[in-house]
């Protein structure tokens, strides 16, 4: 039988996943001759052998990949038989970008803990033990092809053992691009605040630090965390206090899912999340005594957000806590320590990235910096996740996922949309893919501002995209608008504004591949409507680039403007001032400004008006006497929600209130009655729970009007309010009761994040209609 040849080209995610090294491994096994390599477009193969043996190739590129491997599209085309007499791994070629991506940071994997414990192993105890199944990729690549030299482990050169394992091909390290050992790889180094050395082994100091109450930062993959003893109630109100974060609830990490299960229950959809290679803060329900064994973590909270160790370095701290066991079987026994870990930042700034930024940023904050000299090329914070209804929910995007690429139904020209003004994110198209960025933050300071600017140049030059259209939210005054318009004119590209909560519904869309109409259920806390009013309450009708309201929440006053959103008791006074009831809010309400205010509702002085959704559950948590107010964003409806809660793990989910909402010919949603009803409530987590039964029944009652109305049947949802389980377990169940299927957010959050895929996918049908 005459041999075959065959041109094979794989796309995905496949550079500095094991993929070389897997193609060459099955092609010893089928007896194929050729070669693999690396290039701009994924992976490229020529093989050649017999027939059944190149089919056979074919068929196993896809079901066997190795497991940080992203298979996309396989094609082979006919090419001539040179006889070459064997198979190899040949050098990348370079060329255009278009269709490879990198793949995610991941935690250490099994066969390198293994190696890590194992004091007879060469690699024991070696801070950046790493394999091609593991470690570093998106956070230390400076540019593709994905190889060593484009990586921040290039001025670590391989000594001969490292050399001779990278080019074997039967090791699990063969053409691992980041793989060292202590002989020729990065070095771990500890100093004090003042940038003094701190003497002997850098993890076995930083252990004796935190357990005496120090703080430390401590480098990590896409930048330093904070670190002390939570269980040491002062070092936690230390690190509060010099962070300038009064109740915000900080993350833990624990050795294991058993040692933290004093703090926290979690079901096994929780605990694979924890486990998950990607490693995410997950957010857990804490046990009765956990703000006693951790105080000051979470302060008022019945959640916790909880994750497992992510590289050596966490793991290697939580060894040497257990006192250096040999092996690995402590892996899996409960360990006492627990450990705050916070993104080391100034309050609102970006993570920090080297060691220099961490000398100056955190100054009087960190009392020691356990750093080392790997480069971070780029900041990537820890993502946060939870289990909602038995689905995982993302409640922030970053590192471990932010560098997969979202498939759009169709290709077009590449686009790049700037995004929000919160919690921003940046998207990036190349043919029928989008990127976005790993977090960046609210825009509301120049150090956020520039590490926006920088995550935008690094996005295009990683992908190799010159955009053809630009693409921002309608705020004439965010940042990102103002960095979008002027980025398309210096670039002398077309701009496509996309209102806010257009984007929202949008970006659903274009997550599940929908094309064709919808209704629409946008609910946060603030976006800039077409008509220039704040919005927040909406229901839509979104047809690809077209948008139309048809209804939205009865608008409330916003007595002294944004304050109003960070002080529940105004929302409250503005739901007693709506109810005819003006001249109580000085009496009812027990705030040195609340006389002031009753006399701003009533001459409508400084009171926009605004349909949010946001401001609804603020007003509800301010008239309960839950949160005056707010030391953080959504403080006021977590602690409605959790009010709840406590209610409903109790006495199950109550009736909604009879009469609690009106709904109008214009399609507006009033839900003054609810909100009158929580006033002077007796039981106020009974309260709480009735508000949300009865937020839920109207919801449906809208959306289902609408689908009737409009013969529309498929709603989609998006907004920062779908963050309250309650809201969204609830509101699923009760429009799938009445046949209507929700889309909602999968692979990203349902908050302001993932608006930037919806300007993308706006101006990509815009291109079409």
């Amino acid at each position: 039988m005459n041999p075959i040849a065959r041109r094979i080209r794989v796309t995905g995610i496949v550079q500095g996943v094991g993929f070389r090294p897997f193609v060459w491994r099955l092609a010893q096994e089928l007896k194929l001759t050729g070669w693999v390599r690396n290039d701009a477009e994924g992976v490229e193969i020529a093989a050649e052998g017999a027939t059944t043996q190149v089919d056979a190739l074919l068929q196993r590129l896809r079901a066997e990949a190795p497991p940080l491997a992203r298979v996309d599209s396989v094609h082979a085309n006919d090419a001539a038989p040179v006889g070459q007499a064997e198979f190899s791994i040949v050098e990348s070629a370079g060329g255009a970008l278009s269709t490879t991506a990198i793949g995610p940071d991941v935690a250490v994997c099994g066969g390198c803990l293994a190696e890590l414990f194992e004091p007879a192993d060469r690699r024991w105890r070696h801070a950046f033990i790493t394999c091609t199944h593991c470690g570093p990729r998106y956070t230390v690549t400076r540019a593709l092809p994905y190889d060593r030299p484009q990586t921040s482990l290039a001025p670590f050169p391989l000594c001969p053992e490292c050399a001779s394992e990278y080019g074997s091909p039967a090791d699990r390290r063969f053409h691992a691009e980041t793989t060292c050992c202590p002989l020729c790889g990065p070095r771990l180094s500890l100093i004090d605040g003042q940038g003094q050395a701190i003497a002997g082994d850098p993890i076995a100091e930083t252990l004796r630090l935190l357990q005496s109450g120090a703080i430390v930062a401590i480098k990590g993959l896409g930048g330093f965390h904070l670190a002390c003893d939570a269980r040491n109630g002062e070092a936690v109100a230390q690190l509060r206090w010099r962070k300038n974060r009064e109740e915000k609830p900080f993350a833990v990490m624990t050795a294991n899912v058993a040692s933290l299960a004093p703090y926290a229950r979690s079901s096994q959809k929780e605990q694979a999340l924890l486990e998950s290679r990607e490693r995410p803060v997950v957010l857990l329900r804490a046990q009765p005594d956990c703000a006693a064994a951790l105080p000051g973590v979470a302060p008022g909270l019945i959640w916790l957000g909880a994750m497992l160790p992510t590289t050596p370095i966490h793991f290697l701290l939580f060894h040497d806590a257990a006192g250096r066991p040999s092996g690995n079987h402590w892996l899996a026994a409960p360990q006492a320590m627990v450990l705050v870990m916070t993104s080391a930042n100034p309050a609102d700034e970006p993570i920090v990235r080297t060691g220099a930024e961490a000398l100056t940023r955190l100054a009087g904050i960190a009392d020691a910096i356990l750093d080392h000299d790997r480069e971070i090329v780029c900041r990537c914070d820890d993502s946060v996740m939870r289990i909602l209804d038995q689905r995982p929910q993302f409640i922030r995007r970053s590192r471990g996922y932010s560098s997969a690429a979202i498939r759009l139904p169709q290709t077009g020209p590449s686009l790049l949309a700037f995004g929000a003004h919160l919690k921003s994110s940046v998207c990036v198209t190349r043919g029928n893919e989008a990127f976005l960025s790993p977090h960046i933050g609210d825009l509301d300071n120049a150090a956020t501002c520039d590490f926006f600017d920088e995550t935008v140049e690094r996005m295009l030059d990683l992908l190799e995209v010159k955009p053809a259209i630009v693409a921002h939210d309608l705020h004439p005054d965010y940042y990102s608008t103002r960095a979008a318009i002027a980025f398309a004119a210096r670039h002398g590209l077309p701009t496509v504004a996309v209102a806010h909560h257009h984007a929202h519904i949008a970006a659903v869309c274009a997550e599940h591949g929908w094309r064709g109409p919808l209704l629409g259920l946008a609910l946060d806390g603030v976006g800039l409507g077409p008509d220039g009013a704040a919005w927040g309450g909406e229901l839509l009708k979104v047809d690809g680039a077209q948008c139309a309201r048809l209804g939205h929440l009865r608008p409330l006053p916003l007595p002294g403007g944004d304050r109003a959103a960070r002080e529940p008791w105004r929302m409250a006074a503005a739901v007693l001032h709506e109810q005819g009831r003006n001249v109580e809010i000085s009496a009812h309400i027990p705030e040195a400004g609340a006389g002031i205010v009753a006399n701003m509702l009533e001459r409508n002085t400084n009171c926009p008006r605004t349909s949010s959704m946001g401001r609804v559950f603020d007003a509800a948590t301010g008239l309960l006497g839950l949160c005056s107010h707010m030391k953080y964003e959504a403080q006021a409806a977590i602690l409605l929600e959790q009010a709840a809660t406590r209610h409903i793990e109790v006495h199950g989910w109550p009736p909604a209130l009879d009469n609690g909402w009106i709904i109008d010919r214009k399609g507006q949603l009033d839900l003054l009655p609810l909100l009158a009803s929580l006033d002077g409530a007796a039981d106020v987590d009974q309260a709480a729970a009735r508000f949300h039964a009865t937020l839920v029944a109207a919801l449906t009652d809208w959306v289902e009007r609408a689908a009737k109305a409009s013969g529309i049947t498929t709603p989609a949802w998006g907004g920062g309010c779908f963050h309250n389980a309650l809201l969204s377990v609830h509101l699923r169940q009760s429009l799938e009761q009445r046949g209507i299927t929700v889309l909602a957010p999968v692979r990203l959050s349902p908050g302001d994040a993932g608006i930037a895929l919806g300007q993308a996918w706006v101006a990509i049908e815009s291109l079409e209609s």
